[in-house]
């Protein structure tokens, strides 16, 4: 499904696959006010990023493979 906010979703998954970035990090990178620019909720519901915690240095937001799949989907389209 292709909605008008995938290409902010890809932006965030695009940033976040560059390395796994600390979830507080995220949240003030990716905070919104408005109601509706969900793309940190998108993306989770879209199954593209998910929450893990790392061992020894707390929580992070890293890109799944679906997610990395998300991104090769633009690949050639820009």
């Amino acid at each position: 499904m292709t909605t008008t906010l995938d290409p902010l979703i890809r932006d965030f998954v695009e940033w976040i696959a560059k390395e796994p970035r600390r979830s507080a990090d995220a949240l003030e990178v990716w905070r919104t006010s408005c109601p509706r620019l969900t793309v940190w909720e998108d993306a989770t519901e879209r199954g593209l990023v998910e929450r893990t915690l790392i061992a020894g240095e707390g929580c992070f937001i890293v890109a799944t493979e679906r997610g990395l799949d998300f991104l090769k989907s633009f690949e050639g389209s820009s």
